[in-house]
């Protein structure tokens, strides 16, 4: 069985940092890219970050860039996303994706939830 589950959200104040996790298993973790992706209250699913199957190559979105660094360990079959300078648009939940190009989601993990607010 694919299961990919995230944790490492929570509340937290504007210009918070926070690092969250997607533990993967069930699968040939190293054999996809992964991706982030968001929903926030009442929108539509937001593509945040995106990394190659060995790691070497890394995509954001420009409202992320510069404050978000994704991160896979491939041994351990672990995705990561540390957020820095973290903004009430940040708002959302969080969920971990796996596929066969950067953006495509084949699997996804039920989600984790980030708060930022004052």
């Amino acid at each position: 069985e694919v299961r990919l589950v995230e944790s490492g959200g929570g509340l937290v104040q504007p210009g918070d940092s926070l690092r969250l996790s997607c533990a993967g298993s069930g699968f040939t973790f190293g054999n996809y890219d992964m991706s982030w992706v968001r929903q926030a209250p009442g929108k539509g699913p937001e593509w945040v970050s995106g990394i190659s199957m060995a790691g070497t190559t890394t995509y954001y979105a420009d409202s992320v860039k510069g404050r978000f660094t994704i991160s896979r360990d491939n041994a351990h079959n672990i995705l990561y996303l540390a957020m820095n300078s973290l903004h009430p648009e940040d708002t959302a939940v969080y969920y971990c994706t796996a596929g066969n190009s950067i953006r495509q989601t084949l699997y996804r993990g039920q989600g984790t939830q980030v708060t930022v607010s004052s």
